[in-house]
């Protein structure tokens, strides 16, 4: 615990802002970065600014039975009123100021030197205290985070207007550059800049969110077509030796896509380069994929080949980013090593045949999965280690680079976006007949309400309503997040497949093999095999599992008066993931198998919709009610009489410490 003294209030204010000497410093008057909401008149009277008309209607009847009518003026922000009302109290002050001068002229000058330089430091304290982030570090979005900070290029830049209300009138120095440079010519080659940076278990970032560039959509659309055809080829034979294969395959492309993404999120560098870059590992995408097919048989070499060229490529790259960047060495260093480590696996994979090779793939691939993973454990000092290995592994790895949360959340949404967008365009079939309403369109119907229920479940439920998203709670919340989208993601692609082959077929009634266009004529079965349910329900029902961690991972807001808790509503979802996988063993026609998953998935919706909100609420149409507060409950190393006496005090508690601390008794439930 420490305390704070008061003179750190309104610490958002820059020293520029005081140094005019025609503004008197008065407490009500002390500019804090912010439009003021509320003055008082020389009278006495208070005055209160509202944004709007309907704040206004607002304002007014909330005032109305607090205050009297006669005891404060209520104005609309820009207003002939509100703009009298500041001139007339500025030039009743400004009076007021220049009669102080005249009676006590070296005081007030000392005075005002003395505040100058006051607000100078705690606009400096501020910045690099708790509280120094702006807001494009979402936290009303992805969850409040006491180890983030913001690294700027000028002092000026620390005190953003975006950080303390209105700041429309500011002159945004940043926003204006940044739009100069829209005419300039693209360089070839310009020195990279680390986006973020670990140092010392802050996580330092640039104060602008990054966007996702235009190429980085157009690799994702890329990615979503080969992991579609890699699909297909695995439900044309499904058995467990194309099930294995598709598992390799999918991980191998996997990396190719988690690759770019990962370079584009450490480093800026907007240059020629770097597309030519990008365009080279798609290059070897592009000829992974054609070899895809026959990969187990005739052609694994040129496979491994293009997959060995890439992740080589994304090595050199590392080593390269760790020589320019200092600062960052020792981390592109030891990731640099762990993607070069698997490549001896990989060659030496190709001069053998059948287990041998199973033998050599396996570890290769969990290397080249998780040593990413493996790097960031090892670049975190163990009190095992000892006390010199420790003071090496510091300065080795004193600055890491880390992922920029907004760009790499929006990165991967528009990917899976994509991917259940993608799933529809399986399910597409043409009709030769004038009136097409027949079992197939039904499937297809069915088949797109799973989509939209999926797409519905992953951004709309489980990514709503967060109080702290998973790559901001923790590093083990983080890392489990990154890792179970690679399953997540691989189960519905082969749940997708499969689907599209379960609409086409014609085992069930009301399926008239010539209503269908001649062209899918030839791919209508007429029986589903074993291997296609359990590829089809085996994928949903994993993919399911998958997103149900990947809720846990998050920490959700908890209304008081939720009708069904999440962990109650995530235990329902594991069931109906268990029941849908178990479905083949039921050997259905194609109709009812994805009439029932289809059921299935509808009532887990349900639930969730439901269970999701407060008693009171009315699900039916918009009716006002009384939902109450959220709460969250948090453990800290401080017990809650201790806090509650600081909070009596005026005391400030520093979040580092407590962390510093850990464990301890329950604490006080926040209330928000």
């Amino acid at each position: 615990m420490s305390s704070t003294p008061q003179t750190l209030v309104g610490t958002d204010t820059p020293a520029s802002t005081h140094q005019s000497h025609h503004h008197p410093h008065l407490p009500h008057l002390h500019h804090t970065g912010k439009r003021l909401r509320q003055f008082l008149r020389p009278d006495g009277r208070k005055v209160h600014v509202a944004g709007s008309p309907d704040e206004a209607d607002l304002l007014r009847k909330t005032l109305s039975s607090t205050e009297k009518p006669d005891e404060f003026d209520l104005v609309i922000n820009g207003s002939p009123e509100h703009i009298e009302a500041l001139r007339h109290t500025h030039a009743h002050h400004e009076d007021k100021y220049n009669q102080v001068k005249e009676e006590h002229g070296d005081i007030v000058l000392e005075f005002e030197q003395v505040i100058r330089e006051l607000d100078a430091l705690s606009a400096e304290l501020h910045f690099v205290s708790d509280h120094a982030v702006q807001l494009d570090a979402n936290f009303s979005k992805y969850g409040y985070s006491a180890h983030l900070r913001t690294k700027e290029d000028s002092p000026e830049g620390s005190r953003s207007p975006s950080l303390h209300g209105d700041g429309s009138s500011l002159f945004n120095k940043e926003q204006w550059a940044s739009e100069r440079k829209l005419g300039e010519t693209m360089r070839f080659w310009q020195k990279p800049i680390v986006r973020q940076y670990f140092h010392k278990g802050l996580l330092w970032r640039a104060r602008e969110a990054q966007e996702v560039a235009s190429y980085e959509l157009f690799i994702d659309l890329f990615y979503v077509g080969i992991i579609a055809i890699t699909g297909d080829h695995a439900v044309e034979h499904p058995d467990a030796e194309q099930l294995r294969n598709f598992i390799i395959l999918f991980a191998m492309s996997w990396k190719f896509w988690s690759d770019i993404a990962l370079l584009i999120s450490w480093f800026d560098s907007d240059d020629i380069l770097r597309r030519c870059s990008v365009l080279f590992i798609l290059t070897c995408l592009l000829g992974f994929t054609t070899n895809v097919n026959d990969a187990f048989s005739h052609t694994y070499a040129p496979l491994v080949g293009f997959y060995l060229a890439a992740r080589l490529f994304i090595a050199v790259s590392l080593l390269w980013y760790g020589f320019e960047i200092r600062m960052v060495r020792g981390a592109m260093i030891t990731n640099g090593i762990a993607a070069i480590l698997p490549a001896g696996l990989w060659i030496a994979s190709i001069h053998v045949e059948g287990g041998a090779r199973q033998g050599l793939i396996w570890p290769a691939l969990f290397l080249d999965i998780f040593g990413g993973t493996a790097t960031v454990l090892f670049a975190r000092p163990q009190a095992w280690m000892g006390k010199r290995w420790n003071e090496w592994m510091n300065r080795c790895f004193e600055f890491v680079p880390g992922a920029n949360i907004e760009h790499r959340i929006e990165r991967t949404g528009a990917f899976v976006t994509l991917v259940f967008g993608s799933s529809v365009l399986g399910i597409l079939y043409q009709s030769s007949q004038e009136f097409g309403i027949n079992a197939f369109f039904g499937k297809a119907v069915l088949g797109l309400i799973q989509a939209f229920t999926f797409n519905w479940i992953y951004f709309e439920i489980d990514s709503w309503n967060l109080h702290s998203h998973a790559i901001r709670r923790h590093i083990g919340s983080a890392m489990v997040w990154f890792s179970i989208h690679i399953p997540f993601i691989m189960s519905f692609v082969l749940s997708a497949s499969a689907l599209a082959v379960l609409v086409r077929a014609h085992d069930c009634p009301d399926t008239p093999l010539d209503s269908l266009y001649e062209t899918y004529v030839e791919q209508s079965e007429e029986h589903i095999s074993e291997g296609l349910r359990w590829f089809y329900c085996g994928g949903m029902g994993i993919a399911l599992l998958c997103m149900t961690i990947i809720a846990v991972c998050h920490t959700h807001k908890k209304p008081p008066r939720v009708r069904v808790g999440k962990h109650k509503r995530l235990t329902i979802r594991v069931f109906v993931s268990i029941a849908i996988i178990l479905l083949p063993l039921a050997h259905m026609n194609s109709l009812d198998l994805i009439g029932t998953t289809t059921g299935l998935l509808l009532f887990m919706l349900l639930v969730e919709l439901y269970g999701a909100s407060c008693t009171g609420d009315n699900l039916l149409w918009d009716k006002k009610c009384k939902r109450g507060k959220c709460r969250y409950d948090a453990r800290c190393g401080v017990s809650k009489k201790d806090l509650e006496a600081s909070l009596k005090k005026g005391e400030i508690l520093k979040v580092e410490e407590l962390a510093r601390k850990g464990g301890g008794e329950k604490g006080v439930v926040a209330v928000y």
